[in-house]
C-alpha cells in the first residue's frame, strides 16, 4: 500500500493536449473514482499512473519513489480492464495463477494466493471451470482475482463493468465495494457512470477536457458542486437549470417564474434545482407554471416531465405513485433550502452572497 501523487502531469499527442498540468494526491487505502464524459481524459490519466502511457511532463510518485520513467511491470500495480482478457483454454485457477508463474513465484505461494483470492471473490467452486462455463459477472471476478494475487500496492480499474448488463453491474458494484472493505487497498477506478462513482468512491475526481473540475466525497460534490458541469454530471436524473435575472425581492426565472429571496445575488445567472427538490402544486401557487408532458411510473418513484413555453422540460421526482395526468396544468415549487445558483461563467455562488 502507498500514497500515489501526480505532480503537474501533462500529456500531449502531438499538438493535441489531453491532460493539462494536473495535480492529484491519492491517500493510502483510498477508493478514488475518476469520472467524466467521453474525451475528458480519465482513462488517459489512469494509463499514465499505470505506466501504459508516457507523461509529456510532470512526475508520478508511488510512495516515496519517483516512477515516472518506470514501465508498467516495475510499478507494482494491478490493472483490471473493461475486457476480461481471460485465456479461454485455461481454467479459472490457471488464469489467476498465470502471472505469478511467469514471475517464477514458488508453487506453494501461488496456490496460497489463488485460494485466498478465490475465497475473497466467492470463486472457490469455479476454480476448475473454464471461462466459457462462467457468467459475465463471474468472468469479471476472475479478472479481478488475477489482479489480487499479485498483491499490488494499488488496483487500477478501467471501466470494468461496462460490458455487463444492469443487474450484473449492480451485483459487481457490491462485490468491488466489499473487496475494498476487505483488503483496505488503494483503488483507482475509471467510469463514465455517475452511479458507480457515487456508490463506490471515498473521493471523486470529476474531469472535463483534461482538467479537474472538482475533488471531494460523493455527498460533498452532490450537495456543493463547484460549477454547473459538476452539478449536472452528478445526480440522476440530472439537475434542472433555468436562466435567472436578479430583481427586487429575489430572482426572475426565464419562462415567467419568480423565486422570492431575502437577498438579491447580483452575479446570479442560472438557478439549479434537482428533481427531488421540486414539488408540484396547483396552478399559481408555486414558482414556475407549466403542464405535465410525460409521466414515468417506477413504483417507488414517479417522474413527471413538465413543459414550459420557451424552456426545456423540467424533471420532477416524486416519492411513490403520484396521481397526475398528461396535460394537467401545474405550478412547480422550488425547495427554498435546496437550490443552487451559478454565475455567467457557470461557477457556483454560495447561497446568501
Amino acid at each position: 500500500m502507498a500514497v500515489i501523487e501526480l505532480n503537474k502531469i501533462r500529456k500531449s499527442f502531438g499538438a493535441l493536449d489531453i491532460i493539462h498540468g494536473l495535480d492529484l494526491r491519492i491517500e493510502d487505502g483510498e477508493f478514488v473514482v475518476f469520472v467524466g464524459p467521453s474525451g475528458s481524459g480519465k482513462s488517459t490519466l489512469l494509463r499514465l499512473v499505470a505506466g501504459l502511457e508516457e507523461v509529456t511532463s510532470g512526475q508520478v510518485l508511488i510512495g516515496d519513489e519517483d516512477v515516472t520513467e518506470l514501465g508498467p511491470a516495475d510499478r507494482a500495480l494491478s490493472m483490471v480492464f473493461q475486457s476480461y482478457a481471460l485465456y479461454p483454454h485455461k481454467t479459472v485457477r490457471a488464469n489467476m495463477a498465470f502471472g505469478l508463474e511467469v514471475a517464477r513465484t514458488p508453487k506453494a505461494e501461488i496456490n496460497r494466493r489463488v485460494q485466498a483470492a478465490a475465497a475473497a471473490l466467492r470463486l472457490e467452486s469455479y476454480l476448475d471451470r473454464k471461462p466459457k462455463e462462467l457468467s459475465g459477472g463471474q468472468r469479471q471476478r476472475v479478472a479481478i482475482g488475477r489482479a489480487i494475487v499479485r498483491d499490488p500496492v494499488a488496483f487500477l480499474f478501467d471501466e470494468p463493468l461496462s460490458n455487463l448488463d444492469a443487474a450484473l453491474r449492480a451485483e459487481m458494484r457490491i462485490e468491488i465495494a466489499r473487496l475494498h472493505q476487505r483488503l483496505g487497498a488503494t483503488m483507482i477506478y475509471v467510469t463514465h457512470d455517475q452511479v458507480e462513482a457515487m456508490t463506490l468512491a471515498d473521493k471523486i475526481v470529476v474531469l472535463k477536457d483534461g482538467s479537474i473540475q472538482q475533488i471531494g466525497s460523493p455527498i460533498d460534490l452532490y450537495e456543493k458542486p463547484a460549477n454547473l458541469f459538476v452539478a449536472q454530471f452528478l445526480g440522476s436524473p440530472k439537475m434542472n437549470v433555468y436562466d435567472v435575472e436578479p430583481t427586487a425581492g429575489g430572482l426572475k426565472i426565464a419562462g415567467g417564474g419568480k423565486l422570492l429571496l431575502p437577498y438579491a445575488p447580483s452575479q446570479a445567472a442560472k438557478l439549479g434545482a434537482r428533481p427531488e427538490h421540486l414539488g408540484i402544486l396547483e396552478p399559481g401557487k408555486g414558482n414556475l407554471e407549466g403542464k405535465i408532458d410525460v409521466i414515468e411510473r417506477l413504483g417507488s418513484d414517479t417522474y413527471a416531465y413538465v413543459a414550459h413555453e420557451g424552456l426545456e422540460l423540467t424533471t420532477v421526482r416524486l416519492a411513490g405513485n403520484v396521481q397526475l395526468s398528461v396535460g394537467q396544468p401545474v405550478s412547480l415549487a422550488i425547495d427554498p433550502a435546496q437550490f443552487h445558483l451559478f454565475d455567467k461563467e457557470t461557477r457556483s455562488i454560495a447561497i446568501g452572497q
